[in-house]
């Protein structure tokens, strides 16, 4: 069915990008029952939402020819959580609208504010951004949305999450009551209802997820792999299964750095993307993938949403996903529009239940697989060879003197051997990794290779306060008053410093911060790691050892204070303090 009562404008855009039918949304949103009426929409990543609501909000916007209208302020505003989806969005609404005469402007973080402010002040029609960037403009009075006909929030649930409500609200509360709104949203929680009741008007409920059933366009793997395999494991799937872009989840900075060198250095054309690179890189890395250059990117979960790569075929999660949107949202790279994708589980034994509960909870029937194998990969290798194009394409007239002189001078043999050769060699080596089958440990499994250790002695148990001889102390932006406790402090200082247990001494919780003891030899380590944490993770610096008056009580308290309530606290890494957005 073709896009229905489409100005010529749109429709001309529409048919240069190659779109024939609408998706469920976008039918959705323009069909008649729609027209001048406020949406509640929920539909999954990669549906086509971005052209929906761009489709929508042209009634507003366009003339009777299909032309912008004056606009001596924003007629349209567009949120969404990342900068990374905002810049997306924009690009989107940039090919939509370009024959239209309409001006699009992002004010995103990490760009550069004050010529966003001149973006704003020669005037525009759409303005698209990130809520704390477009509040601040807001209150700077950059940004006039007086005039507003049209307010879209893309991925609300995703906004909700990250502590974004104050600014949507100070952002509506700022636009007209005429206004009509546009709420996108992966799932309609209670918080999403609310928002909508609050701000719109006799809204329009669409739900084209369908009682939010995982994508079907996506096949879930998930393989077992030992602790010191899963590199090789990830390397592995990345050969086993062709896809000409694919995208590594990992946890932090340090294990995409780790993981980018390592496949660099196996031979893949890598790029990453994490919190500590600036916009630009981000946005050059992400070209790369799309233009060909690059063929895996290995992200945090900073990349979870906004890339839309449309040669991705492949999703590997390195670390086991923190909630089952998550795990939604990073397979959601793959498998849009229509596409088939794969998307790839890797874990340890140990966490298999966790991860069959994980994705159990996000409605997702999974095969477990064991590590492919180096046969395996050579086998794939073989038939791929042997449907490749190099094989069916007509040489070209400049090719053919040295084709003939091959044919005379090599036998058949010769020749299909240097062909294998070059084939081969312009792939990355498989990695030989043990074999783990799902329901078996790493230990049942026979070594892949030689492995010899010293039994350990056994370690005199230790209490937390005790302070260790040559330590070196360290202070954490969190406190008493962030509800923190070593029951959850142990394990994210053993991440964000590349620590074991074993090398915290002493904890001391202040009401604003707390200090921690790191064992001498392993202090430069952890100052480093931690220095790469997340901004809007908990920040940690080097700090003057304390004195013998604070003295912790032996549960991490400083005397004094008061026990806090048997309730389990908040981590504050896991928070929503991402407003630098």
């Amino acid at each position: 069915m073709p896009f229905p009562d489409t100005v010529p404008t749109l429709a001309h855009a529409l048919a240069e990008r190659g779109y024939q039918e609408p998706t469920p949304v976008q039918e959705a949103v323009l069909a008649d029952n729609a027209r001048g009426r406020d949406l509640l929409v929920s539909a999954r990543t990669g549906s086509g939402k971005t052209v929906a609501f761009g489709l929508a909000m042209a009634s507003e916007l366009l003339d009777a020819e299909g032309k912008a209208l004056p606009a001596p302020t924003p007629l349209a505003l567009v949120i969404a959580p990342t900068r990374e989806l905002a810049l997306q969005v924009k690009n989107e609404l940039v090919w939509l609208y370009a024959g239209t005469g309409a001006r699009i402007v992002s004010c995103v973080g990490g760009m550069e504010p004050r010529q966003e402010a001149r973006a704003l002040a020669m005037g525009c029609h759409i303005v698209v951004g990130t809520p704390g960037r477009l509040c601040d403009h807001l209150s700077r009075k950059n940004l006039n949305l007086s005039g507003l006909k049209v307010a879209v929030l893309d991925e609300a649930d995703e906004m909700l999450d990250l502590g974004f409500r104050e600014e949507l609200e100070t952002m509506l509360d700022a636009t007209p009551p005429t206004r009509r709104s546009f709420l996108f949203s992966a799932t309609i929680a209670r918080e999403i209802a609310r928002l909508a009741q609050r701000y719109q008007r006799d809204a329009l409920r669409i739900d084209t997820v369908g009682d939010n059933a995982p994508h079907t366009d996506i096949e879930y793997r998930a393989i077992l792999a030992d602790q010191s395999d899963t590199i090789g494991a990830i390397i592995n799937v990345l050969r086993l299964i062709e896809s000409p872009c694919a995208m590594v989840f990992c946890h932090t900075r340090e294990g995409v750095r780790q993981l980018q060198a390592a496949l660099v250095g196996h031979g893949f054309s890598s790029v990453a993307i994490s919190g500590e690179l600036g916009q630009n890189e981000r946005s050059r890395a992400i070209e790369s993938l799309r233009n060909g250059l690059a063929r895996v990117c290995v992200a945090t979960d900073v990349a979870a949403r906004g890339i839309d790569v449309p040669s991705l075929g492949l999703v590997i999660h390195a670390s086991l996903p923190g909630s089952p949107a998550t795990l939604l949202h990073r397979s959601g790279r793959t498998g849009r529009a229509g596409r088939k994708g794969v998307c790839v589980l890797v874990t340890v034994p140990s966490k298999k239940r966790q991860a069959d509960r994980l994705m159990q909870a996000a409605g997702v029937d999974v095969a477990w697989n064991t590590v492919p194998t180096q046969d395996a990969i050579r086998e794939a290798d073989t038939e791929r060879l042997l449907t490749s194009e190099a094989l069916t394409r007509e040489s070209v007239t400049g090719e053919k003197p040295l084709v003939e002189r091959l044919v005379a001078e090599k036998t058949p043999e010769q020749l299909a051997a240097a062909l294998v050769f070059l084939w081969n060699k312009s792939l990355p080596q498989p990695v030989g990794v043990r074999a783990i089958t799902p329901g078996s440990s790493s230990r049942d499994a026979g070594p892949s290779r030689e492995r010899t250790r010293e039994p350990r002695e056994p370690r005199e148990p230790r209490e937390r306060s005790r302070e260790m001889e040559g330590g070196s102390w360290f202070k954490l932006s969190v406190g008493r008053a962030d509800k923190a406790d070593p029951k959850w402090l142990v394990p994210v200082i053993c991440r964000l410093g590349g620590i074991t247990k074993k090398d915290i001494g002493a904890i001391r919780i202040a009401p604003t911060y707390t200090l921690v003891e790191i064992a001498g030899d392993k202090a430069t380590r952890f100052a480093e790691c931690a220095s790469a944490a997340d901004a809007d993770e908990i920040t940690i610096e080097p700090a003057k050892a304390p004195s013998g008056s604070e003295a912790p009580s032996p549960r991490g308290r400083t005397p004094g204070s008061r026990p806090s309530k048997p309730r389990r606290p908040v981590d504050p890494t896991k928070s929503s303090s991402r407003k630098r957005s």
